[in-house]
């Protein structure tokens, strides 16, 4: 199955069968340890294609506030909100109900607001509309980066680049940047629709870009990860979420740019189940995308070099967005 096709042949249902480790790295210290968890997270990525980051560095009272602030701004009157709409093809605004996955073929249950950072003109509430929301998300998006570039530059490393290489492919100072960071509000679930395998919050799907942080809220769960070696049965790994953890993949990008080294696995949101908890579900993401003019170009050679821009339209129309 290629890289352009294999979501649309991704089936909906399968169950959680599997004990698989998705590992906690912890970070700290990271530059007199850069050897030592360069080692630890490419063997998990190897692996399994995710990993928890901890001690990252980013104080859990930051954390909180931006989960806080996206909850205020998810809360806010529709009429507020549709003023500042997504626009096809530049992850930047608002949409709801619009991501329709090949994997399930209905739209995911939930809404979210993009900030990519040279699209943004005419796409922030004003200040009156939500005090500190603009600064609040441009400071959070910086923080997420830097972890971001840390982690790919321990990739890099293990492939035989310059340490720096990724970092200056995702150059944030560039009109080409397009790495992006999304707030995610997935709606409670109507107990009626329980047990019905149409409904998904987030349908099985890969991601497009290189690497993928994911901060969760205690308690919230649903992520689960399929790993290759599971993917015939579909036996789908629960992602225990946590306050104090990132949740990291690899992305489609970063699997073409090691010569398909470094997997990236599908993952989905699934819906609660009887007895578990029907409320709202929140996370932030952050997407690291080479900016559209770097070449991605393997070390070996396994694929044709081609431009950030080319790669994510290929993986854009394979998959009908």
């Amino acid at each position: 199955m290629t890289e352009l096709n294999r979501e649309s042949q991704m089936g909906a249902v399968g169950t959680e069968t599997t004990d698989r480790e998705v590992r906690r790295i912890s970070i700290a210290d990271f530059e007199d340890r850069f050897d030592e968890i360069a080692d630890e997270l490419w063997s998990a990525a190897t692996d399994i294609g995710f990993f928890q980051i901890v001690d990252h560095g980013i104080p859990q009272d930051i954390v909180d506030g931006v989960f806080a602030m996206a909850n205020t701004f998810f809360h806010l009157p529709t009429e507020i909100k549709e003023q500042y709409p997504l626009q096809k093809g530049t992850n930047a605004g608002w949409e709801y109900g619009t991501q329709v996955r090949p994997s399930t073929g209905t739209a995911d249950q939930k809404e979210s607001y993009q900030y990519t950072k040279p699209r943004m003109d005419g796409l922030w509430p004003s200040e009156d509309e939500l005090a500190g929301f603009r600064s609040t998300v441009e400071d959070f998006e910086a923080r997420c980066w830097k972890i971001a570039m840390d982690l790919l530059g321990c990739f890099a490393v293990k492939l035989g680049l310059d340490r720096d290489f990724f970092t200056a492919a995702h150059d944030p100072s560039s009109d080409t940047y397009q790495s992006t960071l999304r707030l995610l509000y997935y709606y409670a679930f109507p107990e009626e629709m329980l047990g019905d395998h149409s409904i998904w919050r987030a349908g099985a799907h890969t991601d497009f870009d290189a690497l993928t942080l994911l901060f969760q809220r205690d308690g919230q769960g649903g992520l689960q990860v399929l790993p290759g070696a599971e993917m015939k049965g579909q036996e789908w790994t629960p992602v225990t979420p946590s306050d104090d953890a990132i949740t990291c993949n690899i992305g489609d990008m970063l699997m073409r740019w090691s010569d398909d080294k470094l997997p990236s696995n599908f993952h989905r949101v699934r819906p609660p189940r009887e007895g578990e908890s029907l409320d709202a579900r929140q996370s932030i993401a952050f997407f690291a995308q080479a900016n559209t003019d770097v070449l991605i170009e393997s070390p070996e050679g396994k694929y044709p070099p081609l431009t950030a821009a080319e790669y994510l339209a290929q993986r854009l129309k394979a998959n009908n967005v």
